[in-house]
């Protein structure tokens, strides 16, 4: 595929790669391409996982793209379905998304790796939300960030823009494992392919639950559990899958799921 987003796919893993010379910055027009990538990814049943990567070994993503700006693009312009990136907006994503940080992943790109469910970091990665010594805000970054680490060190990264490596965003909780370069997205498939084989209605269920809990209490979360007022979960607990985990435990054999 030609353009600033390349696809692979391989069975049920779909990789995403952000290909825009030369730091994979993000404009108008690429946006709207990856709202309209991860929509069909959410859409399609026949995929399962999506990998979000940076092109090249010095850029993951910096974000908003400065230059694109100053030519015209609007901040509060249209990004697409899914808000800026693809995915942070988008209603109803309830597969996993693994993001491989290749590099410089700051400002948006940050905001975006914050979007997905796991995150793998390059030995060299680096992390920062620089948006203060610009003068903006990092409003997705402003919500997300403070629910993922310490409060405290949330505020340092937003108030100050400070850069974090690797090895302190791990520290930190949101970066999952630091692998070398030429090994990240090996890893990044590996750990794909073990979520390939997993039930896909069990994860909908989970991320659906996991977004709502974010803003009620436990109880209510749990009620709208039990009365299966969760679309996800109403239709996990009617379906086949749901028969074939019991039965698969029963017969001492490894389940065959269906997402059905």
């Amino acid at each position: 595929m030609t353009g600033p987003i390349r696809k692979r796919r391989e069975g049920g893993i779909l990789e995403v790669t952000i290909d825009r010379p030369k730091a994979n910055a993000i404009d108008l027009v690429t946006s709207r391409i990856m709202g309209e990538i991860f929509r069909d990814f959410r859409d399609d049943d026949s995929l399962r996982v999506a990998i979000i990567t940076g092109a090249g070994e010095k850029f993951f993503c910096p974000g908003w793209d400065l230059k694109a700006a100053a030519a015209g693009d609007a901040v509060d312009g249209d990004y697409g379905v899914g808000g800026f990136g693809g995915m942070q907006e988008l209603r109803d994503l309830n597969k996993p998304i693994i993001a491989a940080v290749n590099g410089i992943c700051c400002g948006g790109g940050l905001e975006i790796a914050l979007s997905t469910d796991m995150i793998l970091a390059a030995e060299h990665a680096s992390f920062a939300l620089p948006e203060i010594r610009s003068g903006t805000v990092a409003d997705a970054a402003s919500i997300k960030l403070p629910k993922r680490i310490p409060y405290h060190i949330a505020m340092d990264m937003l108030l100050t823009g400070r850069w974090l490596d690797a090895q302190e965003a791990h520290r930190w909780g949101f970066v999952n494992e630091i692998l070398p370069a030429d090994k990240l997205l090996d890893r990044a498939w590996e750990l794909a392919r073990l979520l390939e084989s997993g039930p896909p209605l069990v994860y909908a269920a989970i991320k659906e639950v996991v977004r709502a809990a974010e803003g009620e209490t436990f109880q209510t979360t749990m009620n709208k559990i039990t009365r299966r007022q969760f679309k996800s979960v109403d239709i996990l607990y009617s379906s086949e899958d749901q028969l074939e985990g019991a039965r698969a435990f029963a017969e001492k054999r490894d389940p065959v799921w269906k997402g059905r």
